[in-house]
């Protein structure tokens, strides 16, 4: 087996489990204990950084919409998220409809 694929295979073991320690840690504990409210911190905070990122320096397709359309895009999805009982669905496609149509219009 190449050094390479190797490499990836204990990669992908490790993550693997670190996964199953975490399901069976998180198993065990309330919904309220610290290393859950940590461990949430720390998603939403990774998923604010993607979200930025795809926003202020997007790659691939993304990169030829203009600014001002990811911005209505965005702002149009916080609005629906917020207004419609946190539903993600309906906020993806609000924000996706308005990013396109500003897009259209510029």
């Amino acid at each position: 087996m190449p050094p390479a694929d190797l490499a990836l295979l204990l990669t992908a073991l490790a993550c693997l489990a670190l996964r199953l320690a975490g399901v069976w840690l998180a198993g065990g504990l309330s919904t309220e204990h610290p290393a859950i409210a940590w461990a949430t911190a720390v998603a939403q905070a990774t998923l604010a950084a993607f979200v930025t990122l795809a926003i202020v320096s997007p790659g691939g397709a993304l990169a030829d919409v203009p600014i001002a359309a990811r911005l209505a895009g965005l702002v149009a999805g916080v609005a629906v998220c917020l207004t419609d009982r946190r539903r993600l669905l309906p906020a993806l496609l609000a924000g996706l409809a308005v990013m396109l149509l500003v897009r259209a219009l510029a």
